[in-house]
Parts: structure tokens; C-alpha cells; sequence
């Protein structure tokens, strides 16, 4: 903490001193512009011609160059300003105040084997916590591997790339602060993927376009000449005015007019796709070029980095061109078939300029089309280690686990779970190995049964991802994991919370019956929608299937009752959390503990909310 601490101060302090030198070189620039415009004046008015040609020149480069400085400073302000919001973010990481970062609710898919049951999305969930991302692809792609376990080769080039850029902290949040400008969540990513795979149309007849363009653009001018030059007559007063002169000039601007609707199609296409592409351009180009700027130890991130340049060819130069392209095609407007900058519409209506930017866009597309998703696949797959990375660096005490060689085999030394404050965590060792082991935890409600399966499910998730765990040691083997906790009803579908958990679980069975992977399940409360006795015949029933399946897991419950008969018929293993009263008060140490629940206080957090138990009640249990 006392890093970022430090860092965002040493940031702020430099941002501040290049705004005062931008402020004053702008009073500066200021003076440069007056002098100059009463020296040219001094000089005009007494015609001293040969001083006059020296100055002008001079005085512009003198106030171009002060206006370069004055950028490069804005810059510079802008850029450090970013690098001391980066640090104090990281600060809020730290303390578990996420509240002001996305929330990536658009990947939250509630048919999904576990997203909806351990915070991966929303509200304080762990995409805040490590999305470090600028660009919307790599968001998706951080979302893409908190959602799908990678395969045990990938994880372990990732926790090799992890580890090395953890060390890069500087450039890091250099890289970082690059994409910050061009963050757009209103950009659309897709479209410009998309348009980069798409054929070209009007190339294919290139040099008929060009000569059609080029000849209309000839006759038009010609025919503008022609008509002013009748008008310049009619002031000189030695013709009468005829409309004959603009027939020429009407003819051909119709005849362009015709063109350029007929290209309306194709025109419209790229400035609907594209229109909102220029910030996402710029973002891509930043970001490469910080990759230019440093070298990698590690092969995956070497081979990341030679994806934008080879030989004299250079992804960041070809992606400024393409962006400079439509920077001037997004003059028109999309929904105007002939433009809607007022300048540009001119001159397109003279020149065709939307057939030469369709064409050079088209080119540019030829020949670097199917290098895009390559650049922006390894643009979004740096930008998703970084900010694994970042999550590592802020919390130096978490470990990367060893992939087991065994299959079925879960070790978790000091498990934490990291979305809670270090300060209120508390931290387990679990085991648990073979196909068909299940465990048991029970436990009063309230003792911590539902946050254990979280931590347990949110640190396999962040151990697929390649990333470190909040553990202190672990082995694990790769695993398809799976999870039924908060299952809800549904006014909508007319769906009971009861019936709710039986698709879930009609889903773990059927993932569970393919035996394509290992399944880790983790069932909370099982069967709480129903009564008793079938909770207490479908809850043995359902832990006995599952220990003949592809599977293990755990399974957490208040029943001790089925948790006693489960043990009798199952080789089960039991765990359970629970609580103490100390002055009338509950105490809860949320510490797993071997064995049976061994306490009965839920009757005492009913009698603080004022529930008044029978005396001839109070000795049961």
C-alpha cells in the first residue's frame, strides 16, 4: 500500500509542475503571438519588404515551436495526471472499495456452470477487482478466462508471463495509462473486427473508380471555370447574364451527384461500422507502441510483441493510417447520403472523395485485414496478463498453485477469500482428493458454510485463469467446476426456488454424466425448498449418485440429521463451522473445523430478534 501511496504522490507532484510550465509558456505563447503581429505590422507600414519576408517566417516558426512545447506539456500533465489515478485505484483495490469500477455485468450468464453463484460479475465482484483493461477487447478477454478454464499448458505460460510482468510495474502503468485516453464504452469493437474480415467491393474495380472519379472531378472544375468566367463578364459589364454558362457546371454536379448515391451503399457501410472505430484505433496504436518500447524474457510475450512488427513493417504505423483515413471520412454523416461536414460536402460533390477514402480504406483492408485480429488478439491478451499482473503485484502474500499431476486432487493451504478485507479475513487449509470424495459442511447459518464455498470456488476460478490465488501454498488439478447456491424463483417463467435448484442440479448430473472432465461441485443448502423428509431422501440420494460420477465436491448443510445418515451409508468426509456465546452474545470464528457441527445457537439469534422459545423446548438439541 505504501508504494501506490508514494507513487501517486511523486505523480500528482510531477503533473503539477508541468501544468504551471504549460500555463506559463501559454502567457508566453501569448506575448510571442502579439509581438509578432506588431512587428509584421511595423514592418508592412513602412515597407521595409526584405525585414518583412525574414519576419513572418521566423515569427511562425518561433510560435510554432511554442506551441508544440505547450503540447508536449499538456501531454506530459495528462499522462502523469493518469499514472496518479492508476495508483490511487489501486489503493482502492486494496481496500475492497470497488464500487466505482465496471462491473462487466454484460458477461454475467446465469446458465452458466458458476458465474452467478461466486461474484465473478456485478456489484463487488472480482472482474472489479483485477480488470485493469482500456480497450473493450480485453475486457472481453479477461471475461473470457475468468469464464472458461484454460487448459493446464496454457496456465502455466500464463503464471510464467504473470510473474515477469508483476516485476514490470513501471511500464506496466505506462502501458496502462497509454489506452486510458481512448476508452470508449460506447465503441464498437465488433463492427471494426468485422469490417476487417469482410471482402473488399469497389477494389476489385480500382482503376475504373479512379479514372471515373479523376474525369468527373476534371469536367466539374472545367465547367466551374467556364461559368465563373461568364460571370466575371457579366460584372465587367460586357455581357448579359445567360443560364446557358451554368448548364455545363449543373450537368456535370448532377451527374456526380447520381455517383456518389450510387456508392451511398457502400459508402454508409464503412461510416456505419467505423464511425465510432477512431478511438478504438488510437487506443490499438498507444498500446503498441509502449510494447515497441520494452522487451520480454518470457517466449509467450515475445511471441505477443513480434505480432506488431516485422522487418521495415510496423502494426502501430498502419493502424495511424487507417485512423487517419477516417478521420477524414467521418467528415460526412452516416445518415446523409452525401455528407455532412459542409466543406467536405463541397468538395465531394466536385472531387468524389468518398469513392478515393472508400478505395484507400479498401486498400488498407487488403493488405492488413487479416493481420488485425492478430494485433488486436495479442493487444487484449497483454492487456488481460497486465492486469492479472496488477492483481498479483498489490497482493505480494497470495501464491500461484502447482498444477497436480493426479486428477481429482484439491490442496489450499491459508485459503482466503480476496474480496474480502484482509483485516476481516480469515484464512482455511482444505483438502480433498480421489473421484467420488464428497465433503460435508454443516454448520448453524450464518457461521460462514455459503463464503467457504465462495472462497473455495472463487480462488479455482482465479487459479484456471493462470492468475495467483489468495492461498499461501496449493496444488490442483484442472477441474470443470460447478456450482448450485443461489438459486431464486422467477415470477416471470412462474419458476420456484425449489424447482430452480433441480435444473441446477439436473445440469450438474448431466455435465457430470459425459465424463469428459473432472467436475468440482460445490452445492449450498440443498433441497432448502422443500420439507424436511424428501430434502432429507433426495439430499442422500443425490450425494450417492454424485460420488459414482466423474466428480467430487462439497456439499454445505444446517441438516445434521442428513448429514449424520449421509456418513453412516457414504464414506464422506465432515467438516463444519461453529460458534460460541460469551456474555449472551454469538461469536462466530468462521475457522473449518473436522467433524459434526457441535452447537445449537441459531435459537439464540431467533431469541435477539425478540422470539420467545417455550421452556419446554429449550432442552432439545
Amino acid at each position: 500500500m505504501e508504494f501506490f501511496h508514494q507513487k501517486s504522490g511523486e505523480y500528482k507532484a510531477k503533473a503539477d509542475r508541468y501544468r504551471v510550465q504549460q500555463n506559463r509558456l501559454a502567457l508566453i505563447r501569448l506575448i510571442i503571438f502579439i509581438a509578432s503581429v506588431i512587428l509584421i505590422c511595423i514592418l508592412a507600414n513602412r515597407r521595409l519588404l526584405s525585414y518583412l519576408f525574414l519576419a513572418v517566417p521566423l515569427s511562425a516558426a518561433i510560435f510554432g515551436f511554442a506551441l508544440s512545447r505547450y503540447n508536449r506539456l499538456k501531454e506530459l500533465a495528462a499522462h502523469f495526471s493518469r499514472l496518479q489515478q492508476i495508483n490511487d485505484r489501486e489503493l482502492f483495490r486494496i481496500g475492497n472499495n470497488l464500487t466505482a469500477f465496471p462491473k462487466g455485468q454484460k458477461f454475467l450468464d446465469r446458465n452458466h456452470p458458476y458465474l452467478a453463484d461466486l461474484d465473478i460479475f456485478g456489484a463487488h465482484s472480482l472482474f472489479q477487482l483485477l480488470n485493469r483493461t482500456t480497450t473493450e477487447s480485453g475486457e472481453e478477454r479477461l471475461a473470457s478466462w475468468l469464464t472458461v478454464p484454460a487448459s493446464e499448458e496454457v496456465i502455466v505460460k500464463r503464471q510464467a508471463a504473470i510473474k515477469e510482468l508483476t516485476a514490470k510495474v513501471d511500464w506496466r502503468q505506462d502501458f496502462q495509462a497509454a489506452g486510458m485516453p481512448f476508452t470508449n464504452p460506447d465503441g464498437n469493437w465488433t463492427a471494426l473486427r468485422n469490417w476487417s474480415r469482410e471482402p473488399v467491393q469497389l477494389l476489385l474495380k480500382k482503376r475504373k473508380y479512379q479514372a471515373v472519379a479523376i474525369l468527373l472531378g476534371f469536367l466539374a472544375i472545367g465547367s466551374t471555370f467556364y461559368f465563373a468566367q461568364h460571370l466575371l463578364d457579366v460584372l465587367r459589364l460586357t455581357t448579359s447574364f445567360s443560364i446557358l454558362y451554368a448548364i455545363p457546371l449543373g450537368v456535370c454536379l448532377s451527374i456526380n451527384g447520381l455517383v456518389l448515391r450510387r456508392l451511398k451503399k457502400n459508402t454508409l457501410a464503412i461510416a456505419e461500422q467505423l464511425h465510432r472505430s477512431v478511438a478504438i484505433l488510437n487506443g490499438y496504436e498507444a498500446l503498441i507502441r509502449q510494447v515497441e518500447s520494452t522487451s520480454f524474457e518470457t517466449e509467450s510475450l515475445r511471441c505477443l510483441k513480434a505480432a506488431f512488427k516485422l522487418d521495415n513493417f510496423s502494426a502501430a504505423v498502419e493502424i495511424r493510417k487507417l485512423r487517419r483515413i477516417l478521420d477524414v471520412l467521418m467528415q460526412r454523416k452516416s445518415n446523409d447520403p452525401v455528407g455532412g461536414n459542409a466543406f467536405y460536402t463541397i468538395l465531394n460533390q466536385f472531387f468524389l472523395l468518398d469513392i478515393h477514402w472508400v478505395l484507400l480504406t479498401e486498400s488498407w483492408k487488403n493488405e492488413n485485414g487479416h493481420r488485425f485480429s492478430e494485433w488486436a488478439n495479442a493487444i487484449s491478451e497483454l492487456e488481460a496478463l497486465c492486469s492479472l499482473s496488477g492483481f498479483a503485484f498489490s497482493n505480494p502474500s497470495y501464491a500461484f498453485p502447482e498444477l497436480s499431476g493426479q486428477s481429482f486432487d484439491i490442496h489450499l493451504g491459508t485459503l482466503g477469500h480476496p474480496l474480502i478485507h484482509p483485516d476481516k479475513r480469515v484464512c482455511n487449509d482444505f483438502d480433498l482428493h480421489g473421484p467420488g470424495s464428497v465433503a460435508i459442511i454443516t454448520g448453524s447459518n450464518m457461521a460462514g458454510k455459503s463464503t467457504f464455498l465462495r472462497t473455495l470456488g472463487v480462488n479455482l476460478v482465479l487459479a484456471f485463469a493462470g492468475a495467483p490465488c489468495c492461498i499461501s501454498t496449493g496444488r490442483v488439478s484442472r477441474v470443470q467446476l460447478f456450482t448450485s447456491m443461489r438459486t431464486q424463483d422467477n415470477l416471470e417463467e412462474g419458476v420456484s426456488s425449489f424447482y430452480a435448484e433441480l435444473r441446477r442440479i439436473e445440469q450438474l448430473l448431466k455435465l457430470s454424466g459425459t465424463g469428459q472432465s473432472e467436475v468440482f461441485f460445490l452445492l449450498d443448502e440443498i433441497f432448502k425448498g422443500t420439507n424436511s423428509q424428501d430434502r432429507y431422501k433426495g439430499g442422500i440420494s443425490l450425494i450417492s449418485q454424485l460420488s459414482k460420477l466423474h466428480t467430487f465436491g462439497l456439499v454445505s448443510t444446517h441438516d445434521l440429521e442428513l448429514a449424520r445418515t449421509v456418513s453412516v451409508h457414504l464414506p464422506v468426509q465432515q467438516y463444519s463451522f461453529n460458534s460460541r456465546i460469551k456474555d449472551t452474545a454469538l461469536y462466530f470464528d468462521y475457522k473449518l473445523t473436522p467433524g459434526l457441527c457441535r452447537d445449537f445457537n441459531a435459537s439464540e439469534l431467533m431469541k435477539k430478534s425478540g422470539i420467545k422459545i417455550l421452556p419446554e423446548l429449550e432442552r432439545i438439541g
